[in-house]
């Protein structure tokens, strides 16, 4: 009987712990009843071997992420089949290794994105030179055309430009990323004054590359234009862009933080 009095008063001692935490500060965890939103990814199998490489890890990265149907994940090669009606149905469109280029597919997407909706893209989907003829999307990047490169893909130590945002707020202030091939921009996106530049590779890497080398100039990789809801990371090259823990997080954070300023509310928060 003893025992029995003691394991209720225990019992009784940790219910009443437990819904003061309720009162206090409500229960720590938010299930998702449901698919919080829908994300929609593009690649096309037609790009350099590399970013077609990027781009099958890619899609498992993104996949993991859904364990748990967490929100809705719709893939496509094909953006003629997303008009705007359609495509404004997604929190995000993350596209990894291309970018729109028929008439009608820019449309839709210049339409979705000046309506509020939410794009995190990867190196080569902001690629674009004289030849890209389109231009809302440089306005879109920031500005900026691809100006140069180096070569061979290699690792770099990046330094964080802002470490109050949320794509960055977790990061170390600097890490080593790995191996990609890294695009210079004319002009630097860090001269509009609409750009937040988040991530820079670090002079300290100068002189950077093998076969063609790049010896000076600010180089912004991860950046926003904070007229849209965008995000763009100039990783995305190669083999080798999932096996680092840090880069890793930074991928997680962005998708996260685009999907978060939803025009419709922040789903992780329903």
């Amino acid at each position: 009987m003893k025992v029995f009095r003691i394991y209720l008063i225990l019992l009784f001692t940790c219910c009443s712990f437990w819904l003061n935490a309720q009162t206090s500060g409500g229960y720590s965890a938010n299930y998702a009843k449901g698919p919080r939103f829908k994300a929609l990814i593009y690649y096309t199998q037609q790009a350099e071997e590399a970013h077609v490489q990027f781009s099958m890890q890619a899609l498992n990265f993104f996949k993991k992420l859904n364990y748990g149907d967490g929100f809705v994940l719709d893939i496509t090669t094909d953006l003629s089949k997303y008009p705007y009606e359609k495509l404004k149905e997604y929190s995000v469109v993350i596209m990894l290794d291309g970018y729109p280029m028929s008439t009608p597919e820019r449309d839709a997407f210049m339409k979705y994105m000046e309506n509020g909706g939410g794009w995190m893209g990867f190196h080569a989907s902001g690629y674009n030179d004289k030849n890209t003829n389109w231009p809302w999307f440089v306005k879109f990047l920031g500005g900026g055309v691809f100006y140069c490169n180096n070569w061979p893909p290699q690792p770099v130590l990046v330094e964080v430009d802002n470490t109050k945002h949320p794509v960055t707020r977790n990061l170390p202030t600097s890490f080593v990323a790995p191996a990609s091939e890294w695009y210079q921009w004319s002009p630097d996106p860090r001269k509009n004054k609409d750009v937040e530049v988040l991530l820079s590779i670090s002079p300290k890497n100068y002189p950077l590359g093998i076969k063609d080398v790049v010896n000076f100039g600010d180089f912004p990789i991860v950046w926003t234009n904070t007229k849209y809801r965008m995000v763009y990371l100039n990783m995305g090259h190669g083999d080798e862009e999932f096996i680092d823990g840090t880069q890793n997080l930074l991928f997680v954070n962005a998708f996260r933080w685009v999907v978060s300023t939803d025009k419709n509310g922040d789903p992780f928060k329903k």
